[in-house]
């Protein structure tokens, strides 16, 4: 990040800051005049939500942002899970997807990589949908020969 950035924050929002988590009483704006790591609050994900392959590979990629500390183990943790996903992974829009979620991250573009795997949560919902609906469908035909 080059030059001057300025985030709003509401009043009661939390901001994660190279680590640290500030949370403000009233609107404000935050001006950083220098490189930084943040995340603001609402794109958070909690750990709960993590339940998709994709979903998983955010919150690790969202815990190297939130605790530089861990980023090197949480590194190798993003490595494993991104090859088990090409690996295992069958249709293309997100097996292109994370190639350029790979790209990103060799670049340290830690937060451009969260944006980009937020917008593949809907390809991964549509893809994962079919087989849902088989599994229903296979549940109720067993109910009924039952």
């Amino acid at each position: 990040m080059g030059g001057r950035l300025k985030i709003h924050l509401k009043a009661n929002e939390r901001i994660f800051i190279n680590g640290a988590v500030l949370k403000v009483d009233r609107k404000v704006t935050i001006e950083f005049q220098n490189e930084v790591s943040f995340l603001l609050e609402s794109r958070v994900m909690d750990q709960v939500a993590a339940t998709t392959p994709l979903r998983q590979l955010y919150f690790i990629v969202q815990s190297m942002l939130m605790e530089p500390g861990t980023r090197d183990v949480s590194r190798q943790i993003y490595d494993h899970t991104h090859r088990l996903l090409l690996a295992t992974c069958k249709d293309r829009e997100i097996l292109e997807g994370l190639v350029e979620v790979r790209g990103l991250m060799d670049g340290s573009r830690y937060f451009d990589a969260l944006q980009k795997l937020r917008a593949m949560f809907s390809l991964e919902a549509d893809v994962a949908a079919p087989v849902e609906s088989e599994a229903v469908e296979g549940v109720a035909k067993t109910a009924i020969a039952s």
